[in-house]
């Protein structure tokens, strides 16, 4: 059985002791030798001390990425678990199910390779801002929309991943970095693809009745 996870500070949630910024501890991760595959427990164990901002960033990049198949399965899973520990104030923790899942190291150079540059830049411009949505009890609806997100991103609906990937990626940079403004901006981009996603899911709704209605004559 698992081990509870008490809360814990919220203060751990965002930038935690070390210099070190998030990109080159996903430079280093990719470019360490000695391992063919990369399981979700090694990412885990790297960025634990980095808190539940790190953890959401580097696991919702791959499903917001035209990516090989199976890497998004591997690493979007993790996010449901993080979110809610993120609404709940607990410890960045996961099962060994999720743990023991795994991608070659080349595609997760792939991976930090295309959003390293990205990733280094924006922590480039980040700086702690409007800290009040940052810390509780603000904290507490980052996390609530984060599991929505999270939630939408396994809805089996064509396009529905994209821009909750991105919402997710932007809070938890917002997050790490004590910055409240890219937070905010989390929050517009969570709703355009809150409503953009139920638009196509009614759009889906209507296209079928249209089929079953014209091309097969049937009527409800």
């Amino acid at each position: 059985m698992a081990e509870p996870h008490p809360q814990i500070d919220l203060g751990e949630v965002g930038k935690t002791e070390g210099a070190d910024r998030l990109s080159s501890i996903l430079a280093a991760i990719a470019n360490a030798e000695g391992k063919d595959r990369i399981s979700v427990g090694d990412l885990l164990d790297a960025l634990r001390r980095r808190a539940l901002g790190a953890l959401i960033f580097i696991f919702s990049v791959p499903t917001a990425l035209p990516m090989p198949p199976g890497v998004s399965a591997v690493l979007g899973a993790p996010l449901l678990f993080l979110t809610v520990q993120l609404m709940l104030g607990m410890k960045p923790w996961l099962p060994r199910l999720i743990t023991e899942r795994s991608l070659s190291r080349v595609d997760f150079q792939r991976v930090v390779t295309t959003v390293g540059p990205w990733l280094a830049r924006a922590e480039s411009i980040m700086r702690p801002r409007l800290t009040f949505f940052a810390h509780r009890p603000m904290i507490f609806l980052v996390g609530f929309i984060s599991l929505l997100m999270a939630i939408v991103l396994f809805l089996p609906i064509p396009l529905g991943n994209m821009l909750p990937s991105v919402a997710l990626c932007i809070m938890a940079l917002g997050l790490l970095e004590r910055d409240g403004l890219w937070i905010l901006v989390g929050f517009g981009v969570a709703i355009a693809s809150v409503v953009i996603v139920w638009g196509v899911f009614w759009a889906l709704i209507f296209g079928a009745f249209y089929v079953l209605t014209t091309w097969f004559g049937l009527h409800f």
